[in-house]
């Protein structure tokens, strides 16, 4: 972890956790396959995670009073279930299988939104499927830090004001990135080396937070979803590529 190559895509890196925070959760998935063009993607999702959990505190301040309870009621303790699982599995399941499977789901769920002629209502937002979508969230971002997809899938179809998804989205992911930390250490993937060329990423990161809160404050609500939504479809084929290119 040195040069002048890896420190800017950890600059980058870290500008794009940062702007997740702020309410763009899709690009953070970015962070993990650039930051692994110089390093293991291994270590790379080991060093991110403490930039991301410093992120989620200026994330947290900026949308205390925007979110969506129920559904965060739903998601929070699903996505714990999966972590778990994520733990429970992470020697047998292989980084790039889940990201092939997250890639597809988020892929086809991407081309439905953007392909379809109709606008459907609002769905309610439901216990079931939430659980399922939830823990599906939890695992996939324990496993890379690509949990956005099934989290989407699961959200979009509610279609809340762009400032209570980019908040809801910012607690629920916060919460997960909290629980991620016992298992990662555990793992070995927190080490010292990691921590402190974490530390002086966290600047950036924490800047970007506010950039990216000011983003969606700017952006219409339509224009706001759609680039999400394709942003969600680039991340899918970027993910089906690495797992079967």
């Amino acid at each position: 972890m040195d040069g002048f190559g890896f420190w800017a895509l950890a600059v980058m890196a870290s500008v794009l956790v940062g702007m997740s925070k702020g309410g763009l959760p899709v690009v953070g998935m970015m962070s993990v396959p650039l930051l692994a063009l110089v390093i293991s993607p291994v270590t790379a999702a080991g060093l991110l995670l403490p930039i991301y959990v410093v992120s989620d505190l200026f994330g947290l301040y900026a949308y205390r009073r925007e979110f969506d309870a129920r559904v965060l009621k739903i998601l929070i303790p699903a996505s714990a279930v999966g972590v778990f699982f994520g733990w429970l599995t992470a020697s047998a399941v292989s980084e790039a299988m889940v990201g092939g499977l997250v890639g597809l789901i988020g892929g086809a769920f991407a081309l439905n939104l953007l392909l379809r002629r109709t606008d459907p209502p609002a769905k309610v937002a439901r216990v079931t499927p939430g659980l399922l979508w939830g823990t599906a969230t939890g695992f996939t971002s324990f496993v890379s830090h690509a949990g956005a997809p099934p989290y989407q899938v699961y959200v979009l179809p509610l279609k809340m004001p762009k400032t209570v998804f980019a908040g809801t989205s910012t607690i629920l992911f916060a919460w997960i990135n909290a629980v991620k930390l016992i298992p990662y250490a555990a793992l070995g993937q927190l080490s010292v080396a990691n921590l402190k060329v974490a530390a002086w990423l966290m600047l950036p990161a924490a800047l970007s937070v506010f950039a990216g809160y000011r983003l969606v404050r700017v952006l219409p609500q339509d224009l706001f979803f759609r680039i999400v939504t394709w942003a969600l479809l680039a991340i899918s084929v970027r993910l089906i590529w690495q797992a079967f290119g």
